[in-house]
């Protein structure tokens, strides 16, 4: 998972395809690999998700899972966040 992160943005979506694993799996191993990456003196990067209906952008979010809803619009339309190490 690190090496593909490494090589390009995914999604958890994308990465649960790409590894034959759960979404849920996923999340669980994106803390790890933020622990991991630190010591290669790298970073796991999140582009925050973000509300299609108004626009608005998670960015204070810190918990990798995506959102169930937009605070401010009450929209579950919500693009997934995109990981990438850097």
């Amino acid at each position: 998972m690190i090496e593909l992160l490494d090589n390009k943005e995914m999604s958890a979506r994308d990465l649960s395809q790409t590894l034959s694993i759960r979404e849920k799996e996923v999340y669980t191993h994106l803390s790890h690999i933020a622990r991991s990456v630190t010591a290669q003196k790298k970073k796991l990067m999140i582009i925050p998700a973000e509300c299609l209906e108004c626009g608005f952008v998670f960015e204070q979010r810190k918990r990798f899972t995506r959102p169930s809803r937009c605070p401010h619009c009450k929209s579950e339309h919500i693009q997934n966040p995109v990981y990438r190490i850097e």
